[in-house]
């Protein structure tokens, strides 16, 4: 039993770093209709902003945090004004969005490679390793950090979703952006708020899982779990993401921990093949014949 919890704990912590990862890519998917790929590159630069933060400046963690966080969310958007803008305005097929999605995620990348270098490098020790022991079960610090902060990360966001005037308007152009564009909403600031909505949860997302693994310039390769998750869970649908991507953190943490970690990203890709075969549109997606 104690096994088991100790599993289940660990699940939650990775299933809440691919959840904020998912939401992203569903926040932008709802909107634009398409899978945003670049969105690992986004992730990736989140995870090296925290780091020297953290290493060259020798900011405190907490400003550090936020500074890596506000960094993806200025990347994030100037992404968008560059590489979809233009798009969008030559109303362009989906086709060219993905494309160009995945030619910014390599771009990156490889500008990283060029000027940082592919060096491996390791987060300092920001809190003790010695883990919070109730009974026999042990709760690392930062396992419990990552998943409490993420919890209310996507807290707040769902609250500024359901409560506020633009998140209705991102809720109104999730259904039909055209009818919002005529009703008289500013669609361009939608999708810009979407975008920074995405990169802030980014660099959150970047931070922590550096912290928790390391930090390299092919961390962005991770975000394919995160897009498995929001496939899982619906894409399109934020509480999709979240559920999809905690019970894809959990099943893979049981995998690892009572069979193989070997068979870890076998499960993942399992997952999302019968997820399209017998529900495509997820767990709580829209049945919608435009979005692909």
């Amino acid at each position: 039993m104690v096994q088991f919890l100790q599993q289940l704990i660990n699940g939650l912590s990775i299933g809440s770093v691919y959840a904020l990862m998912a939401v992203g890519y569903s926040l932008v998917y709802s909107i634009m209709n398409f899978s945003n790929f670049a969105h690992g590159g986004v992730i990736m630069l989140g995870a090296y902003f925290g780091f020297f933060c953290l290493t060259l400046f020798k900011l405190p963690f907490a400003l550090a945090f936020l500074l890596a966080s506000l960094g993806t969310l200025v990347v994030a958007i100037i992404i968008e004004r560059i590489a979809y803008k233009p798009l969008r305005e030559r109303k362009a097929p989906f086709l060219y969005f993905i494309i160009s999605a995945m030619g910014t995620s390599i771009m990156l990348e490889n500008l990283v490679i060029a000027t940082i270098g592919p060096t491996f490098r390791t987060y300092p020790e920001v809190f003790p390793k010695v883990p919070i022991e109730i009974g026999n079960l042990a709760i690392g610090r930062l396992d419990l950090i990552i998943f409490v902060i993420s919890a209310v990360s996507l807290t707040l966001l769902m609250i500024f979703i359901d409560k506020t005037k633009l998140g209705k308007a991102i809720q109104a152009a999730s259904y039909n952006i055209k009818a919002c564009a005529l009703m008289g909403i500013n669609t361009d600031i939608v999708i810009l708020t979407v975008f920074g909505l995405g990169g802030f949860l980014a660099g959150i997302a970047g931070v922590f899982f550096g912290m928790k693994y390391t930090v390299y310039p092919q961390i962005g390769n991770i975000t394919t779990k995160s897009f498995i998750a929001a496939v899982f869970g619906g894409l399109g649908s934020l509480p999709g993401a979240v559920l999809g991507s905690v019970i894809l953190g959990v099943i893979e943490t049981f995998v690892a921990g009572y069979i193989s970690s070997q068979f870890r990203d076998l499960i993942a890709f399992v997952i999302l093949i019968g997820v399209l075969v017998l529900r495509p549109r997820g767990i709580m997606g829209k049945v919608t014949e435009e979005k692909a």
